[in-house]
């Protein structure tokens, strides 16, 4: 695996690499990511990841400072994994001057759900996004669908300004238990780790209750919130929405995702399913 740091570089590197297949992360990579490159390899012919913890889509007393940072490991991952190039910018090789263009979700994408709750954080992953889009050129992408909202974004984003890159889903990657694997699960304690595979058996309950002809959405995000409340956690939402926009889902709709983000003590975990 080669391994660039500047933009120039890497360009070079990937000049004449056939059908290349871009996975973006911000590094800390557990086996969801390694799934992603194992996936794109199915895709093209270069398999191209990123490593780079992109400040702008933190909000201030996030976490982007404790972020782990593990790139040796990283690395032997990727190289098992049989990526082909790894593009690992520094902040000022890939922001050399403050961002003052950046990309703008609209209000109907950018606010809800995830965004209600961190304010820009969807302009930060868009501009970090189409920035490294402009640095790889890749012919396709992948992102995975736990941070459904994401998905939907980043698909629009590319959807709507007619870039050649085919967006491609990779399906949530889950520990045994059920826990969508995530970075920031290293942050649970052992109690809050046992604990956390409640987020998804709630989520099923509410999927086998939409699948059984309850369409009364009000009541069943509420009782999934309030199952998580009486268990030590403090939800942020629990919302039944359509898949194709996130928007709010009426009793007459298919294709429909529930999506849920919560804290368990100091950390924050957010799932899907779809129905």
């Amino acid at each position: 695996m080669q391994i660039h740091e500047t933009i120039a570089a890497t360009r070079v590197a990937l000049k004449n690499a056939g059908r290349i297949v871009f996975v973006p992360t911000m590094g800390n990579l557990h086996e969801g990511h390694i799934a992603l490159m194992k996936q794109a390899r199915q895709h093209g012919d270069c398999v191209v990841a990123s490593i780079f913890v992109n400040r702008l889509q933190f909000r201030p007393g996030e976490d982007f400072d404790k972020y782990p940072r593990t790139f040796n490991a990283d690395g032997e991952k990727l190289v098992e994994a049989g990526v082909d190039h790894l593009f690992a910018p520094s902040e000022i090789e890939l922001y050399p001057t403050p961002q003052r263009y950046v990309i703008e979700p609209p209000l109907e994408h950018a606010t809800i759900l995830e965004g209600e709750f961190r304010p820009g954080h969807f302009c930060g992953v868009a501009t970090v996004v189409m920035k490294l889009f402009g640095v790889v050129q890749p012919h396709a992408a992948l992102f995975g669908k736990k941070d459904y909202q994401q998905f939907m974004v980043l698909s629009a984003m590319v959807r709507e300004f007619s870039l050649p890159i085919e967006i491609i889903p990779g399906e949530t990657v889950r520990a045994a238990d059920g826990l969508a694997l995530s970075s920031r699960n290293g942050y649970l304690s052992p109690a809050e780790r046992a604990e956390a595979p409640r987020l998804h058996r709630v989520l099923t309950k509410v999927v086998a209750a939409v699948r059984g002809g309850n369409r009364d959405f009000t009541a069943l995000e509420s009782n999934a919130k309030t199952e998580l409340q009486a268990h030590g956690w403090i939800p942020d939402y629990v919302a039944v929405r359509r898949r194709l926009d996130l928007q709010s889902a009426s009793a007459s709709d298919n294709s429909l995702v529930v999506l849920a983000a919560a804290r368990l003590g100091t950390t924050r975990l957010i799932d899907n399913l779809e129905i």
